[in-house]
């Protein structure tokens, strides 16, 4: 299990990258000033996001949750979520150690085309401190 800073720092990491693309957060894990988002069909996610109508959804990943058998039902069921908007898909921005990129691009190349292109995967920077 991750240390609360390391994963604060992560999530820190994911919400600067959705304010690049455009994004407005909406709630987050371990903000000050947002809520904490509620689980989505039983799934913890670390942000929600808007840009427009576009709903986006970010999740941090480690290596124990890539391991996961569920992993890949879990990222299916948040694709295919139905928000308010059915016509507007939800998008899934993947946080990722940059150790296990290529392991999350392999998992999620297993998966549909279509729920592919909703899935966009974030170089996250190692936190760890020696």
């Amino acid at each position: 299990m991750l240390p609360l800073k390391s994963k604060r720092e992560k999530v820190d990491c994911l919400i600067d990258h959705l304010w690049q693309k455009g994004y407005l957060t909406l709630s987050r894990k371990y903000g000050t000033y947002l809520p904490t988002p509620p689980p989505i069909g039983g799934y913890e996610v670390d942000a929600v996001a808007k840009y427009k109508k576009k709903i986006a959804l970010g999740i941090t990943v480690t290596n124990d949750e890539l391991n996961d058998p569920r992993f890949l039902n879990k990222i299916d069921f948040l694709v295919n979520y139905n928000t308010r908007f059915p016509q507007n898909h939800v998008t899934i921005f993947l946080g990722v150690p940059n150790e296990l990129i290529v392991k999350a691009s392999m998992l999620i190349s297993s998966l549909q085309e279509k729920t592919q292109n909703q899935i966009k995967i974030v170089t996250l920077p190692d936190t760890r401190r020696s």
